[in-house]
């Protein structure tokens, strides 16, 4: 049967392939051409143009597309009290292509500001839309994975416990300022539990002075503490990703290793999880999900134009029932179509095919 909560059978991760006239008010912003305020009128009408696609397509649930943001986690990141935005020389290695050489890090004491502006950003979302508004944001262990102890002042915070206490307490309010604002769909980007899935970021880790055994349940216990103050009206989802960046890539590895964390461990309410291709490994780690718990696969890729044919994802579908019974199953893309403002490589019709034919076969498998 369909579901009257999210998440629901048909769902999607939130980011959305940034439109032509979007694009050239970012641009001409940038080179001063035009004031943040005609900027933030392109992005309402743009905004207000892709909710209304989202509703026509048959969706329960819309995003604002991540419209008014150049990255998925930074522009969220850098307006917490005690974190800046700042120029890197390298940027972040994806699979063959590195992004804008930016990066976050935190220079005094972490606390989220009453005036963060995507408290804005979700008010008008909800007031422009008919469906159930979904607020995205990075999950807590952005902040430290990015640039670990190297990124963390010392002077604020000589010792890191006092710097994961802060982070936790700050995600605790900023979840609760959602709520108060009237999001009942929020959803945690967790891109760093799923990479220490990957054994060469396991490594990567361990040689910058950081316990990879440690990090998982650390992960874990923030998101807990992030969703520690909530009503019993309000939804909070996970997803989790490998990278996303121009249809490119940064790790692989199946969901095993992280498996206990996710299931036994974190407390969400839904798991977006990816498994568009062999680089997420099988089904298994899902017999150990919670009967109370949804869990979206992520069968359908959002690094490709290519739609795929519908019987293959019902088969998919089916198998994953060897391991979860299909109430608790979901369907949605494995990912944001642009998790950047760049985006992935595939055209917006694209898109909102991929978008149309997961509400059909949402139809088709939960009548």
């Amino acid at each position: 049967m369909q579901r009257t909560r999210p998440p629901f059978r048909a769902d999607m991760v939130g980011s959305l392939l940034r439109t032509a006239p979007l694009k050239a008010a970012r641009a001409r912003r940038e080179r001063g051409e035009i004031t943040a305020q005609a900027l933030a009128a392109v992005e309402d009408r743009e905004i207000e143009k892709i909710v209304k696609r989202q509703e026509e397509v048959g969706l329960r649930l819309a995003t604002d597309g991540e419209f008014r943001r150049a990255w998925w986690h930074f522009d969220f990141l850098k307006f917490l009290d005690g974190v800046e935005l700042y120029d890197t020389r390298e940027g972040i290695q994806f699979s063959g292509v590195q992004t804008k050489a930016e990066n976050v890090r935190v220079v005094g004491k972490v606390d989220f500001p009453a005036d963060h502006p995507m408290l804005s950003h979700f008010k008008f979302l909800q007031a422009h839309t008919r469906v159930t508004p979904k607020m995205t944001i990075p999950s807590p262990s952005v902040l430290h994975y990015r640039g670990g102890r190297a990124a963390i002042s010392k002077e604020a915070y000589p010792d890191l416990d006092l710097f994961f206490d802060d982070l936790a307490k700050a995600y605790r309010k900023a979840v609760r300022a959602f709520y108060d604002a009237g999001c009942r769909y929020l959803q945690l980007d967790e891109v760093f539990i799923a990479m220490l899935c990957d054994e060469k970021y396991r490594a990567q880790m361990q040689a910058r002075g950081d316990d990879p055994e440690r990090m998982g349940p650390l992960y874990g216990d923030l998101i807990n503490t992030a969703m520690s103050d909530i009503p019993s009206d309000m939804r909070i989802t996970m997803h989790l990703c490998r990278g996303n960046y121009k249809s490119t890539f940064m790790g692989t590895g199946g969901y095993e290793a992280e498996q206990e964390i996710l299931f036994d461990r974190i407390k969400v309410h839904g798991y977006f999880m990816e498994y568009d291709t062999e680089r997420a490994g099988g089904f298994e780690p899902l017999k150990l999900v919670p009967k109370d718990r949804q869990v979206v696969l992520g069968l359908v890729t959002t690094k490709s134009g290519r739609l795929e044919a519908k019987d293959a994802l019902k088969r998919r579908i089916d198998e994953a029932t060897k391991y979860i019974s299909l109430d608790q199953l979901c369907l949605s893309p494995q990912c944001g179509f642009a998790s950047t403002e760049e985006g992935n490589v595939l055209a917006e019709d694209e898109q909102w095919a991929k978008l149309r034919m997961i509400v059909e076969i949402a139809k088709e498998v939960w009548p």
